[in-house]
């Protein structure tokens, strides 16, 4: 889930749309936007504080078999909640290792590969210090 609601609404919907026709659905909790608290921690480790808030949007739906699928996603995307919400409820089936190769994966792959190239771009600005001991006594 974390997959579908980092990477682009419009690259989620148009990979879902190209596994094959959606299937139906009736809403259970449309998409509706909101907004949560986000907390952090100095250095990863110390005591949490309230960082701000954070707009997301969220839904719950059940397909016509009776699976249910739920979406978190940050923004104000609904129809990315929906594509979202879709391919949890379709990972809880039989097409859960399609979902995973044609829709999932892909998106984790592209994901890993701008986070590779964001790290390469700023090792290339890396400066080592080092200090030189002077030659006396």
């Amino acid at each position: 889930m974390a997959v579908l609601a980092k990477a682009d609404g419009a690259e989620v919907a148009a990979r879902l749309d190209g596994h094959g026709p959606r299937p139906g659905f009736a809403w259970l909790r449309p998409p509706e936007i909101g907004a949560v608290m986000v907390r952090g921690r100095a250095g990863g480790t110390g005591a949490p504080f309230n960082l701000g808030e954070m707009t997301v949007t969220r839904c719950t739906l059940r397909l016509e078999d009776g699976r249910v699928g739920h979406a978190y996603i940050p923004g104000r995307d609904q129809a990315h909640a929906e594509a979202a919400a879709i391919c949890d409820a379709l990972l809880q089936g039989a097409e859960a290792a399609r979902v995973h190769a044609q829709i999932i994966a892909p998106l984790k792959d592209k994901a890993e590969a701008g986070r590779n190239t964001q790290a390469a771009r700023a090792e290339a600005t890396k400066v080592d210090f080092f200090t030189m001991v002077r030659g006396e006594g």
